[in-house]
């Protein structure tokens, strides 16, 4: 390993300051109006965020948290001139299987905390020892902990060479990839890129494989009646999170430096910005608390604000938009690393398998009953039994 590989110990010790600075900002929020009988449908209603932010300065506990954090074996190692933080946590098993788990946005390492440990010692946990994995948490390049990247361009398609190259460093030939959200899309080009070193790709969202268009009764034709209920559902789901959905995105896409000023001044404010997403993304009724621990959510939102990332974490929807040259162009031939798509009913996107098939090699397709975007927070029995079918099936049949 040479100077610049080098990997160095990380432990999460946020000062007292930054708390007590955080504390100080929540007591001396300016808040607007709102139109209480509105409910969620012009965003975050006032009298909800007022309590949640309430129990942020008075009862969550974020020293209890970094504690869960710093459970995981931690480091920093610079790749491609960008800081990379991870967590490598390697199962007692000698022969088991690595794994790379890659979060999304508005998430963070924090969505894997209730994953790792039946991953890495499945025995533990009542599971066969077969199926246990050494397991690496990065966060992405201008997320959380990693902090933001010098220059720009880090969109998936160099995120998951970054990925491939730490596990390298880590001693890891050949291994496996998860993720949802952003995590599904540098999983899937870890697949492309590099795929002679993956095992195979198991995703809880898969971009591109929803109804884009409303279908045309030709299509519809094509299909079988099961498919053509879903292609018909599809659409639905995509129309109406494209109309209303989607203001995020375009915020991100073009001018993330502008409302990374908002955020990373209020507490509130980015409290408001993830907030949302987890009350609409998530298998809930109306709260988010419903589907996913309020504690657990805070200290997400909080790896956003005690870093200052807000918005270098936003610059990943403006460099795939921006994208130029190899990383622009799309492929046109199906990945040939073997994929799962695991399928949860509350996600934004609904897939349909004919379209996922035209982009990816699929081989196990899993739907499930309950659950939604943030699968991992919201059913992490479910993903995991999922994560272990899936290689334990390659394992099998390779």
């Amino acid at each position: 390993m040479t100077s610049t590989d080098t990997i160095t110990p990380f432990r999460v010790d946020i000062p007292q300051h930054d708390l007590d600075d955080l504390h100080d900002r929540l007591d001396r929020t300016r808040w607007p109006d709102d139109l209480s009988a509105t409910g969620w449908s012009y965003g975050v209603p006032a009298g909800y965020l007022r309590e949640l932010a309430h129990h942020w300065r008075h009862a969550y506990d974020w020293r209890a948290a970094e504690a869960r954090l710093n459970e995981w074996p931690q480091f920093t190692t610079v790749i491609d001139g960008s800081t990379v933080h991870f967590a490598h946590i390697r199962s007692p098993e000698p022969d088991a299987t690595a794994l790379v788990l890659t979060h999304g946005w508005p998430g963070s390492i924090v969505e894997f905390l209730d994953v790792v440990g039946p991953l890495t010692d499945p025995v533990a946990h009542g599971g066969d020892p077969a199926d246990a994995f050494h397991v690496v948490v990065p966060s992405i390049p201008g997320f959380g902990l990693s902090g933001p990247p010098s220059d720009t361009g880090w969109e998936a398609g160099r995120i998951a060479d970054a990925w491939a190259e730490l596990m390298t460093r880590l001693g890891y030939e050949r291994f496996g990839a998860q993720g949802g959200d952003w995590g599904s899309a540098i999983s899937r080009e870890l697949g492309r890129a590099h795929p002679e070193r993956i095992i195979g790709v198991h995703l809880n969202l898969l971009p591109g494989a929803q109804a884009t268009s409303e279908p045309t009764e030709e299509e519809l034709a094509a299909l079988e009646p099961e498919e053509r209920e879903r292609a018909v559902e599809s659409w639905r789901r995509w129309s109406a999170w494209s109309g209303e959905g989607t203001g995020y995105a375009v915020l991100h896409s073009t001018r993330p430096q502008t409302v990374a000023y908002a955020l990373t001044d209020s507490p509130v404010g980015q409290l408001a910005w993830i907030v949302e997403k987890f009350q609409e993304w998530t298998d809930s009724a109306e709260l988010p608390e419903e589907a996913v621990d309020r504690d657990r959510l805070l200290t997400n939102v909080m790896l956003y604000w005690l870093t200052g990332t807000a918005g270098s974490a936003a610059r990943i929807y403006y460099e795939r938009a921006h994208a130029t040259g190899e990383r622009a162009a799309r492929p046109t031939e199906p990945s040939t690393a073997p994929t799962a798509l695991a399928v949860f009913p509350a996600e934004i996107q609904l897939p349909l398998r004919h379209r996922a098939e035209r982009t990816e090699n699929i081989v196990r397709w899993t739907e499930f009953d309950r659950g939604g975007h943030f699968a991992a927070m919201e059913e992490p029995d479910l993903l995991v039994e999922d994560v272990r079918a899936f290689f334990r099936q390659l394992r099998e049949t390779g």
